[in-house]
């Protein structure tokens, strides 16, 4: 059955005019797609007979918001940490004890699938809430095969729960398993072993690593990215947040789907990153609570045209957020971004991110039909208030969660 969303202010997200606004709009589904956008005036009539009409009281509707870089299935607390960090103590010097990564590696080795997934639920409950109705999933939390392969299949199962559309990304690289002799070893044994199994359980959409002088080198992860493209997965990579570590023209240079952090990114890789056609996604949450003061250039990817997208970076130790629209707050706050820009960050350009722009992140005819009708008169409230959650409606596939 066609429904119709009809007196809406149409916040498209596509060209023209900003935020692609249309004041006085209309929404036709069907089938779990937008058959047709634009002015209410325009509806052709034949749209309307038998179809159930939702007026949307001047609300705003937006495409669903898209959380493009999580790692939300793991167990156990790092709050320790947070204390530490207000001590003085840096992201290196906590890893460098044992801490870190390595301490939710242990917890999520010994939980069950049933903790992973019930902890994993409530974070996604969450986000839900703020709008989201796409959302990607990281494992890395394993270093083994055993934990590596449950990891990826919880995330996969997320939507048996939720009316939820989710792409899972094999984070090979993460840290190094110190059951490992050197990195190298450990490499390839991702390669040679892990990273075939999760291919033919055709567990993963694409593959990431961490490329830092705490994690691994650009030419570690440049292995694994060949191998992981010969098997046909795309690329992603965690690209110079701490220190200028190479990644970003190591994204560049393999045709990645994004470049995530980007705070110490050097300039003669910003040219290469615009060359490739790949995002860079900005991680307010981790800049926020790690307290960085280096911000990434945005101002450089804008000149540049380099699709700038967001995410909550959903974690246990650097940013547990899970909330997008805090996530636009400080992307303006911190970052310099408009609101429009921190909107786009979570729809069309985040879409883009996961190799999804031609069907989510935008309301147009022919995409699915996953979009938010928010309680506000204009867009830009939804990035301008803070702990203030404007959602009215979420609806995803065409149906009302």
């Amino acid at each position: 059955m066609r429904s119709i969303w009809t007196n809406a202010r149409l916040v498209t997200m596509a060209s023209g005019a900003p935020y692609g606004l249309v004041e006085d709009g209309a929404l036709v589904v069907g089938d779990g797609e937008i058959l047709w956008v634009g002015e209410r005036e325009a509806l052709p009539a034949t749209f309307a007979r038998g179809a159930e009409i939702h007026d949307a009281g001047g609300r705003c509707i937006t495409p669903g918001l898209v959380d493009c870089h999580t790692h939300l299935v793991y167990a156990g607390d790092r709050s320790r940490e947070f204390e530490q960090r207000l001590r003085g103590a840096s992201y290196g010097d906590i890893a460098r004890r044992g801490g870190g990564i390595l301490a939710t590696v242990q917890a999520t080795r010994a939980a069950s699938d049933e903790a992973l997934a019930a902890a994993a639920d409530t974070r996604v409950r969450a986000l839900q809430r703020d709008g989201v109705t796409t959302l990607e999933v990281k494992s890395g939390y394993g270093l083994d095969r055993e934990t590596e392969l449950r990891m990826l299949r919880i995330a996969r199962a997320l939507p048996a729960r939720h009316p939820l559309r989710v792409r899972t990304t094999y984070l090979g690289l993460h840290a190094l398993d110190p059951r490992w002799p050197n990195a190298d070893a450990y490499v390839d044994f991702v390669c040679e072993d892990v990273l075939p199994a999760v291919v033919a359980e055709r567990l993963a959409d694409a593959v990431d690593a961490f490329c830092e002088s705490i994690a691994f080198s650009p030419e570690q992860c440049a292995r694994f990215f060949q191998r992981s493209q010969a098997l046909g997965l795309p690329v992603k990579v965690h690209a110079d947040q701490l220190l200028p570590s190479g990644g970003t023209a190591l994204a560049a240079r393999f045709g990645a789907l994004s470049a995530d952090h980007l705070e110490h990114v050097r300039e003669e890789d910003l040219a290469a990153l615009a060359g490739a056609g790949t995002v860079a996604v900005l991680l307010p949450g981790a800049h926020y609570f790690l307290r960085e003061t280096h911000r990434p250039p945005v101002g450089r990817l804008r000149e540049l045209g380099v699709p700038i997208a967001l995410a909550t970076d959903c974690n246990p130790g650097t940013s547990p957020l899970v909330s997008p629209l805090l996530a636009m707050n400080l992307a303006c706050t911190l970052f310099g971004l408009s609101p429009e820009e921190a909107l786009r960050g979570f729809t069309a350009n985040a879409a883009r991110a996961l190799g999804l722009d031609d069907m989510i992140g935008t309301l147009a005819a022919g995409r699915k039909a996953d979009f938010v009708i928010w309680d506000a008169e204009h867009p830009r409230q939804l990035a301008a208030t803070i702990g203030i959650n404007p959602g009215a409606i979420v609806v995803f596939d065409g149906r009302v969660t």
